[in-house]
């Protein structure tokens, strides 16, 4: 899979932007908030429908303007495909696949894959669960829009659930229909994270030890909230909801279920949040996000566009090498302040100033 044209229009600060990239890699070079971001945000939006960075769809035009929109066409196995995102202040979003427009943002997913690794993905390491469960959330959804409409009951019903238990007159009763439904959703999300995890943690573990020249051991594994749930989490959900219901009564919210969980990352045996050095948290962070476009690739027989913002500042020359070596036959749009080890390389190279990106011409290994 590749982008063969991406166009953007008022969109952040660009006025106007038209790229035929490269299918191999890309390199936007220029100081930060000059705008090199901003493209890959464009590319992200359209594989997902929303921004890594906003929930605010209007942060997304440019200044002073009403509307924006992003337009791409890329190839696939499946042939050549088109997408576009038009932004509006008053109207809303509106997307298109191969011009026909789309109801709603889960009917784009699975059309671009796309893996991006950001500063932010940082807080995978460092922050709490929310954000770990929030980054195999965003990558099931790519690889199966069921599980996303599963997760979009699972959460609409838990408000429910919540709502209830804050009034004061929740009881077994008026719980059960939430119970019975959080429960059957809970048991098909945790089930598939779990295969999405485990799939992913033999992965890690050996990009980790490629980029850190076998020098450490990544281990990654999934913690549901409920300990000891044998193969039936949906029992096991639903027994938890009964016994933990004096307790979500006196806290007004639920305590057990597939919101509750986590994923346990070490390095060497120790946690890598305590004890992870920058450059050994980045690299942790950059592994699971490398496993999974080596796991999308393996299952869709496509491989995802990689999308890499500020990726090699934080890491030391061989890593940079490493991680270059891992990216042969693969899309990849790095944005960085200046060329670090990369000269010499196949690519092509974008001066990117003041929303105006400017061809730096190709180099050639």
């Amino acid at each position: 899979m590749y982008l063969e044209s991406v166009r953007l229009l008022e969109f952040r600060n660009y006025e106007r932007l038209t790229l035929a990239p490269s299918p191999k890699l890309n390199v936007l070079i220029g100081e930060n908030a000059a705008g090199k971001t901003n493209v890959l945000e464009a590319l992200f939006l359209c594989a997902l429908g929303r921004s890594h960075r906003t929930r605010h769809d209007g942060e997304l035009i440019r200044y002073g303007k009403n509307n924006a929109s992003v337009s791409l066409e890329l190839k696939k196995r499946s042939g050549s495909h088109s997408i576009c995102c038009r932004l509006d202040s008053e109207l809303g979003k509106e997307l298109k696949a191969d011009g026909k427009p789309l109801s709603r943002s889960g009917e784009l997913l699975g059309l671009l894959h796309v893996v991006m690794f950001s500063p932010e993905d940082l807080k995978l390491i460092k922050q709490g669960p929310s954000e770990r469960r929030r980054y195999i959330d965003m990558g099931l959804s790519q690889l199966k829009p069921s599980y996303y409409y599963c997760l979009q009951q699972y959460n609409q019903g838990l408000r429910q659930r919540n709502a209830l238990l804050k009034t004061g007159r929740a009881h077994k009763d008026t719980l059960a229909p939430w119970d019975e439904q959080l429960s059957r959703l809970g048991g098909r999300i945790s089930c598939l994270r779990q295969e999405f995890i485990k799939a992913h943690s033999k992965e890690a573990e050996k990009l980790h030890k490629s980029l850190s020249g076998g020098r450490e051991t990544l281990y990654v594994k999934y913690l549901p909230s409920i300990k000891e749930h044998g193969a039936d989490y949906e029992a096991a959900l639903k027994e938890a909801f009964a016994l933990n219901l004096e307790r979500d009564k006196a806290i007004g919210s639920t305590s057990a279920g597939p919101h509750r969980d986590d994923v346990l990352l070490e390095l060497d045996g120790r946690d890598v949040r305590a004890f992870g050095s920058q450059g050994q948290q980045r690299t942790a962070a950059l592994s699971l996000k490398l496993s999974e476009l080596a796991l999308i690739k393996s299952l869709t027989k496509d491989t995802p566009v990689l999308l890499l913002d500020d990726v090699l500042s934080e890491l030391d020359c061989f890593r940079q090498q490493q991680l270059i070596e891992l990216l042969k036959d693969t899309q990849v749009f790095l944005t960085a302040t200046e060329l670090f080890g990369l000269r010499g390389l196949d690519m092509a190279v974008y001066k990117v100033k003041d929303g105006v990106l400017s061809p730096c011409g190709s180099n050639q290994a």
